[in-house]
């Protein structure tokens, strides 16, 4: 999966960029406050993206 298809999903779910760290952003979902880190690659493997999906307590993008 492309990082920013991954980002664009966690963003119409309510999730928002918290802050910037060297290999990753940290994303928070606002209505949870749960958080997860996002390596910037380019490509993210699918079991990553359902890992932060899980982590901040959102619905897994359906890969079509």
């Amino acid at each position: 999966m492309k990082r920013m298809k991954l980002i664009q999903h966690l963003a119409t779910n309510g999730c928002a960029p918290l802050r910037e760290g060297k290999r990753h952003s940290i994303y928070i979902n606002l209505a949870n406050r749960q958080t997860a880190p996002i390596p910037r690659h380019a490509d993210i493997d699918s079991w990553l993206a359902l890992k932060i999906c899980k982590e901040l307590g959102v619905e897994p993008p359906s890969e079509r």
